[in-house]
């Protein structure tokens, strides 16, 4: 793809040798989030966002290391996850595409089945799924959606499903049943980055107990193709 493209953006993150992508998505948002500065600048637009933008990326990698630290804490919920067969993610907003990469992760290499929803279409179908057997993740942080977020999770609790909040430290958001683990404080711009890794983490520690393959999960492959499908009707 990148021979026959006319123009590229290159993350040079280095090779990632897992089938599952992890720094591949995080560096692409990364990527996205430059080349969206990048055309608003060209157009002299937004100046102030620009500024914020760009200090947030500056401010990225700090925050990163600070939500790898949140490995001891997400452990604490991993054994619970890793007896299920089911789970749901759910996020407002951009939140929701955070929960689709969290989901997408927990079904690919821990082999349980994952589903992202945003979280305002809870009614519509996947409230019937919850129970005490099904582990809600939730991402939760204090924007202007929040107060309707609350809501959302106020029925999953009548319905005696344990909640996992990711979250700001000053969420009023109260967790009895589950967990509520505290995330980094960042900006609107750099927040998908940091939301991704401790999804990405959660799936890796439910993975590890259930005693997956991490890097080869079954039957995925880095990519799909004529050659490689031949290559394997002749295995």
């Amino acid at each position: 793809m990148a021979r026959e493209a006319d123009w590229k953006i290159f993350t040079n993150a280095g090779p990632e040798i897992g089938v599952a992508s992890t720094k591949a998505f995080t560096t692409q948002l990364a990527a996205l989030l430059m080349l969206a500065l990048s055309i608003a600048k060209s157009q002299d637009k937004n100046a102030d966002k620009r500024k914020q933008a760009t200090q947030e990326l500056r401010e990225t990698p700090a925050l990163v290391d600070q939500s790898f630290n949140l490995k001891e804490n997400i452990s604490q919920i991993t054994q619970n996850i890793s007896t299920k067969h089911n789970a749901l993610f759910l996020g407002r907003g951009m939140y929701f595409s955070i929960a689709q990469e969290g989901a997408l992760k927990l079904k690919e290499i821990s082999y349980i089945h994952a589903e992202a929803y945003p979280a305002g279409e809870l009614k519509h179908g996947p409230l019937a799924l919850v129970d005490e057997q099904i582990p809600v993740i939730a991402l939760a942080p204090e924007d202007s959606l929040v107060e309707k977020l609350l809501s959302n999770l106020e029925e999953v609790k009548a319905r005696g499903g344990t909640l996992y909040v990711f979250g700001n430290a000053n969420s009023t958001i109260e967790v009895k049943k589950g967990k509520f683990i505290n995330m980094p404080d960042c900006g609107d711009y750099n927040a998908p980055i940091i939301y991704t890794i401790p999804l990405q983490i959660l799936a890796y520690e439910v993975a590890c107990l259930r005693g997956t393959d991490l890097d080869q999960p079954r039957n995925l492959a880095k990519s799909v193709g004529g050659k490689q499908k031949e290559i394997k009707r002749k295995k």
